[in-house]
């Protein structure tokens, strides 16, 4: 089961910060805490309590995936955030790769009694929660980068914008109306600049 909004949550923990800079969601442990825990999707997010080796490695991957999502997006140009300290699509695929292995699940039928038959897949053995972490954000990414709503990522050119969006709508052009909002000011001022 894919769940997309987790790959683009994960993208998305660099981000503007409302003063022409760039922020990082991810720039302390406790910060990956939140991020966890406020992700009922992961696997362990109740009771997840980040450390810096689990920061280190959310961070490698989330700049993996990144990489994914900027080469994704091609011919159109990446998100400016950390196009130029990406790694490279190489080195991000294995990086994306070993995380979604370093787990193996098993699937299993679950049949309730008085409900219909479900396929759920369980790891084979408990690893360590960042294992898990990381392994379950991996297959996220690899499940949306194989998937058709590939397609529709697109990287926000708004002013200032460092986030990447699924194309919902042909006319979409930004990730936000605040963004659109944005880059219709700066067209403007920009035609009716006075040369000095």
């Amino acid at each position: 089961m894919a769940d997309h909004s987790l790959v683009l949550d994960l993208a998305l923990t660099i981000r503007h910060d409302g003063h022409g800079g760039v922020a990082d969601d991810l720039d302390e442990a406790e910060g990956l805490t939140r991020w966890v825990r406020e992700h009922a999707a992961v696997p362990g997010a109740e009771g997840f309590v980040a450390d810096e080796v689990a920061l280190a490695s959310v961070r490698a991957l989330r700049a993996a995936v990144r990489a994914l999502l900027a080469h994704a997006v091609r011919p159109g140009p990446p998100s400016s955030a950390d196009a130029d300290r990406l790694p490279p699509v190489g080195a991000a695929l294995d990086l994306v790769n070993r995380a979604a292995a370093a787990v193996p699940t098993v699937p299993r039928l679950e049949w309730p009694e008085g409900a219909d038959p479900y396929l759920e897949r369980r790891a084979d053995a408990v690893p360590d929660a960042v294992t898990v972490l990381c392994a379950a954000l991996a297959r996220a990414a690899v499940e949306f980068l194989a998937g058709p709503d590939r397609e529709k990522l697109r990287a926000c050119h708004g002013p200032r914008c460092v986030r990447y969006f699924l194309k919902e709508h042909p006319r979409q052009e930004w990730c936000k109306p605040s963004c659109g909002n944005r880059a219709r000011v700066a067209r403007h001022q920009q035609r009716h600049r006075v040369p000095a």
